[in-house]
């Protein structure tokens, strides 16, 4: 047993040392587009049509992803400029102590992340096995499914660095036969003049919101596998266009398949694999959704396991992916319960976590200019960042009064315009007029002076 525990991977929350940081721009991309060529987003997409216009829904996928990329970008960049996780890193703006309340919200909600991952890639599992050999059991490759994802995310962060590189060129030959095989057999002009609902429930504006909160739903895990980057400028380009061309292929799938499959007189579902076999795709799209989802998950568990860690720093990496992923698997097996809640899911990330990472980006770009030392963030030697009993109560007060945003004009009164765009700066300006009033503006730290990682 001690032998096989020893393979495993023995990643912790401290700061990556050069020798580890393996990826390249090409790596980070190739993760970040394998990470979101994936059923949710797919999913995503196939509920703007037909409520807006296909080519409307289009233009809503590309300028929601390239704003939302940004921050997500940019909050990658701190985790290479630092080498630490994304739960880690938030102890230096919500203290010690403060940031406990954010791994534990963070790993609850990427086990419901990974819930909903794991019911869709059973499904996509199950079709390709009931198609080649009539044998059907959704839970048995639910399971399965799980399994799989456990056994490549407890050999740590190279074993998810190299299945994201195959799904990744996977995603891409998939897709591009997808699309050709879709624009070639029906008419595009009538996708693009197709009537649209008479009561939508989507707008153009609400469109447009719900792809920016997608991209700011990933922010809580990109520190996480960022902080393995080369360098800054490689990260956040990969980062950047790994995520917009993956939202574009997802999404836009999503919302031309919906349609197409309106315009054909078929039943509209959530499952691709339904929709595509009709184009004689069903068994590979099966395939590569499956292997589409697995990536996503490892990510998820990868992800959650680091956040139960800066929690509980001293206890090994394959202990939390083990736990976690027997959770995840009783929790997909909730089924369809999970899909009839999707976009509340989704609404719920945003209202939790689109404060906590605003205040975050004020925090180190303008209130820390930049520099945070990521030995003390860890170690807590120095006190720099134990703000009141290890508590900074301006950040919580910005976090609160964010959240309350948040939820007040997405459940209670919902606005025109959506309200994850108005709910970031307004928790980043809250935090940085909080920090002036009470006289918490610091010196920057000379991470040259005073750290022993060496980037």
């Amino acid at each position: 047993m001690s032998t096989l525990v020893n393979q495993f991977g023995n990643d912790s929350i401290q700061p990556t040392q050069k020798s580890d940081r393996t990826m390249s721009f090409f790596s980070t991309f190739a993760l970040w587009l394998a990470a979101n060529v994936v059923i949710t987003s797919v999913l995503t997409g196939m509920f703007f049509v037909p409520d807006i216009a296909w080519s409307t829904a289009i233009w809503a996928i590309i300028i929601g992803s390239a704003i939302g990329a940004i921050p997500l970008a940019l909050t990658g960049k701190i985790g290479t400029r630092t080498g630490l996780s994304t739960m880690v890193m938030t102890r230096a703006a919500f203290g010690q102590k403060g940031a406990i309340l954010p791994s534990i919200v963070n790993t609850i909600i990427l086990i419901g992340w990974s819930w909903i991952q794991a019911y869709l890639a059973g499904l996509s599992l199950n079709y390709a096995v009931s198609y080649a050999t009539g044998y059907s059991n959704v839970v048995l490759f639910v399971i399965l499914t799980q399994v799989l994802v456990v056994g490549i995310t407890i050999y740590g962060h190279r074993g998810v660095e190299s299945l994201e590189k195959y799904v990744s060129i996977g995603m891409l030959i998939l897709s591009t036969v997808v699309f050709y095989k879709l624009f070639t057999t029906y008419d595009v002009t009538s996708l693009i003049t197709m009537q649209l609902n008479a009561n939508p429930e989507l707008t153009t504006i609400i469109a447009f919101d719900i792809v920016v909160a997608t991209a700011f739903s990933w922010m809580s895990t990109v520190c996480d596998f960022n902080r393995y980057a080369k360098d800054e400028k490689s990260g956040m380009a990969g980062t950047y266009f790994g995520y917009v061309l993956a939202s574009l292929i997802a999404m836009g799938l999503g919302a031309t398949v919906s349609g197409f499959s309106i315009l054909t007189g078929m039943e509209q579902t959530y499952d691709p694999t339904l929709l595509l076999v009709a184009y004689g795709f069903g068994f590979v799209a099966s395939i590569v959704v499956f292997l589409s989802v697995v990536s996503t998950n490892v990510m998820a568990l990868y992800s959650a396991s680091m956040s139960f860690m800066n929690v509980f720093s001293k206890i090994s990496f394959w202990k939390p992916v083990a736990a976690i992923g027997i959770i995840t698997v009783i929790g997909a097996l909730l089924q369809e319960a999970l899909m009839n809640n999707f976009f509340n899911f989704i609404l719920l990330i945003a209202t939790l976590f689109i404060p906590v990472f605003a205040i975050i980006l004020v925090d180190f770009f303008i209130i820390k200019k930049g520099n945070y030392d990521a030995d003390d963030i860890v170690s807590d030697r120095k006190g720099t960042y134990r703000y009141q009993n290890g508590f900074n109560l301006v950040a919580y007060t910005a976090y609160i009064l964010g959240a309350v945003f948040a939820y007040y004009f997405t459940y209670m009164q919902p606005l025109f315009i959506g309200s994850t765009i108005l709910t970031f700066f307004f928790s980043g300006a809250v935090y940085w007029i909080g920090m002036r009033v009470s006289n918490q503006i610091q010196q920057p730290v000379d991470q040259n002076a005073d750290r022993s990682v060496n980037l």
